[in-house]
């Protein structure tokens, strides 16, 4: 079967600059793919790499794949592609084959609710006090937080998480990300004040991804998630016994991590890269299959920075058609 490959770039800016310790996040671009079959069907796919640096390798590998092309000639290449444009390819494929989507049994999944991101800083108070007013979700979990540190100096950082303890009542859960720019002193400190506490849920790549001996030793003292560890060293996904933060953008071919939850894998958090709405149809679903699995968790979707409009649309045609 011969399918055309359309590629259509798209930019947006987030409501608001995301601040990290790996540095700031403004604004997002990339390519929205469509796969169409000569008998009609259309599977969709995102290509958006998190970091800038990979965006002129996307583009020369979109502008290498032939077109039009068989399914089998898509196949034999997505596996060599870079991340982020393998999981636009692989997501369209999969849809086109039934596996997910309209053509598929269960349709697209609804994702539950999900983690609210919290801005660094002492901006970080008045989001949560905003926040603190919204009744709790229908599935019955309380809030979930997610708050982004190793930004201000850690003295001050202190002084908020004691503030923001104190406001956060018993039932929520916090999350609290470093993006692996604590040493180990200060993280063994964290986590020394943070265990016990009812609400706590986990540091997120508290140390640097090549300080695995760090991150090993404060495993022991209690719960840690790796994220950009998993990108660095990518054969920890199957030796980190801990909670891992998934990004499916971000990480290839989405059908090996579709197979993986829909076989029960445990203490995966799946998380946001800021996607339309093309992409997000995957990360909804895979999360939906992630909380009706062993371990469920709140996703990190980071509602609230996206802005609104028909680009983060559940329908693709109409994501298509505003990136035009």
């Amino acid at each position: 079967m011969e399918l055309k490959l359309q590629i259509r770039p798209f930019q947006f800016i987030l409501t608001r600059p995301l601040q990290t310790a790996a540095g700031l996040i403004h604004a997002k671009e990339g390519w929205l793919l469509r796969l169409k079959a000569a008998d009609g069907r259309t599977g969709w796919g995102e290509v958006a790499p998190l970091q800038c640096a990979h965006l002129p390798s996307c583009e020369k590998a979109l502008r290498d794949l032939a077109s039009p092309a068989s399914v089998e000639s898509f196949e034999q290449v997505v596996s060599g592609l870079p991340a982020a444009v393998a999981f636009g390819i692989g997501a369209a494929l999969a849809e086109l084959a039934g596996l997910v989507g309209s053509l598929s049994a269960e349709g697209w999944l609804e994702a539950p609710e999900s983690a609210e991101l919290l801005p660094s800083g002492v901006q970080m108070l008045d989001r949560l006090d905003a926040l603190l007013i919204k009744t709790p979700d229908a599935r019955g979990r309380s809030l979930t937080v997610k708050w982004k540190v190793a930004v201000e100096p850690d003295v001050q950082e202190r002084q908020l998480l004691e503030q923001l303890l104190r406001k956060l009542p018993p039932q929520a859960q916090l999350r609290l990300d470093a993006n692996g720019g604590w040493d180990r002193s200060t993280a063994y400190a964290w986590m020394d004040r943070l265990v016990g506490e009812p609400c706590f849920a986990w540091l997120e790549q508290p140390l640097a991804p090549n300080d695995q001996l760090g991150l090993n030793l404060l495993a022991r003292q209690g719960p840690v998630a790796l994220d950009e560890s998993l990108t660095i060293t990518p054969w920890l996904c199957q030796q980190w016994d801990g909670w891992q933060v998934r990004r499916p953008s971000q990480e290839g071919d989405p059908r090996s991590i579709l197979q993986e939850l829909r076989s029960g894998q445990p203490r995966w958090m799946l998380s946001s890269s800021f996607e339309t709405g093309i992409a997000r149809r995957w990360l909804d679903h895979l999360a939906a299959l992630q909380w009706d699995g062993p371990t469920p968790a709140a996703p990190g979707f980071a509602p609230g920075w996206c802005p609104q409009g028909p680009l983060f649309s559940a329908d693709p045609e109409e994501v298509w058609r505003a990136a035009g």
